[in-house]
């Protein structure tokens, strides 16, 4: 495992990555009511990352054809973008990445579609708490296992499933470094956290099993139920006193 530690100019790099991704998001969400589609809101994005000076991270990413990942109701993520218009009660996760001068930011967020079921209301709300859960307390020396098991609890506590086939990851000169990040697990496992790292947080849940499939365009994953599915992830700071969300 090679897990890199950043140095005070490179974190500086990831901030500043990590603040055009904040608005970049914050520019989508105002932008989202029944009636848009996915494919518009990867424009708005593609061209407000460009208008910064920055670039998308996604965008050509192993051939990823798009700027966001917009992922619908049992879509839990990769997404691909739609001409087919959102509607009333829809749930939209949109995952997104920026690169400042060599170094990525990562975060997502799952947005609703004007009014929404409470359910889903809960749920988005839930897997949002999870992440918050997840890093509470953390700081250089804490053990990677603690956010895990933290992440799970939140999520199981409410009866949400842990999506267990996709994770969390190191970042910064490359959008996926080590370590791999599960949002399940022991708490008092894994490597201990060090000061100047990086990591991509990202709780995935649904409302119904936990189990997904990968869908024929090879990339977007669904829930085998059919059931909703939300996720939240921002990239933070470890430092010696806890944790810096760069994303937020």
């Amino acid at each position: 495992m090679n897990v890199t530690i950043k140095n005070e100019q490179e974190i500086e790099k990831m901030r500043r990555a990590g603040k055009i991704l904040k608005e970049t998001l914050d520019l989508i969400e105002a932008s989202i009511y029944p009636g848009q589609t996915s494919l518009h809101l990867n424009d708005l994005a593609y061209n407000y990352i460009i208008s910064q000076g920055a670039k998308p991270s996604f965008l050509n990413y192993e051939g990823f054809p798009y700027t966001i990942c917009a992922s619908v109701n049992a879509q839990v993520v990769h997404g691909f973008c739609s001409s087919v218009p959102l509607k009333e009660g829809d749930i939209i996760s949109i995952d997104c990445g920026v690169i400042w001068e060599g170094y990525h930011s990562d975060a997502a967020r799952t947005f609703a579609v004007g009014n929404i079921s409470l359910e889903k209301s809960r749920l988005i709300e839930v897997t949002k708490q999870s992440f918050f859960e997840g890093i509470k307390g953390i700081k250089a020396g804490s053990r990677l296992g603690h956010i895990s098991h933290k992440i799970q609890l939140c999520l199981e506590s409410h009866g949400y499933g842990v999506v267990r086939e996709l994770a969390g990851h190191g970042i910064g000169t490359h959008l996926h470094e080590d370590p791999c990040i599960l949002n399940f697990g022991k708490y008092n496992s894994g490597i201990t956290l060090e000061a100047g790292m990086t990591l991509a947080i990202e709780p995935m849940s649904t409302l119904g099993s936990r189990e997904v499939y990968l869908e024929d365009n090879d990339w977007t994953v669904t829930t085998q139920d059919g059931s909703p599915s939300a996720h939240y992830e921002n990239t933070i700071l470890i430092t010696k006193d806890g944790v810096e969300i760069l994303t937020m």
